[in-house]
């Protein structure tokens, strides 16, 4: 949830895209997944990810994406929106994302880690 103490969130220029911090960011199976449902719906707030993870895991998740240039957030009131920069990622690394994309939809959703 966003609040008015949080810091300001800052995203990497297109220019400064790296690949691999964008790869990286993509390899993990929490981070496709949330990648994956961005594809999909064009903007979702933080709370509204039906991962089997911590919320705080959550945070940190959605922070190296966005600072790996492959999502960008928003504040919305008191929610924090995610949307994926498909575009910008194909402008810089055309074909990319269709690939991670492909490739990702046929990979199974993260499983929760047992306790």
């Amino acid at each position: 949830m966003a609040s008015r103490t949080s810091s300001p969130l800052l995203h990497p220029d297109e220019r400064d895209f790296d690949l691999f911090a964008v790869m990286n960011a993509l390899t993990d199976p929490v981070r496709l997944s949330i990648v994956l449902r961005l594809a999909d719906e064009s903007a979702v707030p933080c709370g509204t990810f039906d991962l089997p993870i911590a919320k705080s895991a959550l945070s940190r998740h959605l922070r190296v994406l966005r600072e790996a240039g492959v999502i960008s957030q928003r504040d919305e009131g008191t929610r924090r929106v995610n949307s994926l920069r498909a575009q910008e990622l194909e402008r810089r690394f055309p074909g990319l994302l269709d690939l991670v994309l492909k490739e990702g939809a046929n990979r199974s959703t993260p499983q929760p880690v047992p306790a």
